[in-house]
């Protein structure tokens, strides 16, 4: 019985691994500089709600205009006017508390704030 046990166990944990990297990628996303970027909890899909004293702490990602495609990555234009990139429709940030490529201080700030996947 306790066999059976820690075989059904192990499946469960092998279904649930698969999951995720299904939904998922277990590296965070970056950008060319190095630098991590955000989604905000907040956000509409494809509508960035941190504008002005938010996109200050929060700078969106920002659409280069001699920058094509990337892989993966949509994007939408913000309030102001400015093309920013996004992830399966959630606009992506950088957090200005980072100061070095693979840097993630900002994960989990306000409970609203999480790295992009």
């Amino acid at each position: 019985m306790k066999l059976f046990a820690v075989v059904a166990a192990g499946l469960i944990l092998t279904a649930c691994d698969d999951a995720y990297a299904a939904g998922h990628s277990a590296e965070p996303l970056v950008a060319e500089n190095g630098m991590s970027l955000y989604i905000f909890d907040k956000d509409k899909k494809n509508t960035s709600v941190c504008n002005d004293g938010c996109a200050v702490k929060w700078p969106p990602y920002l659409v280069d205009q001699s920058t094509g495609a990337k892989d993966g990555l949509t994007k939408i234009k913000r309030k102001d006017g400015a093309m920013q990139w996004a992830k399966d429709g959630a606009p992506l940030y950088f957090w200005q508390g980072d100061k070095a490529p693979g840097d993630t201080s900002g994960d989990g700030v306000g409970g609203v704030w999480h790295l992009a996947h």
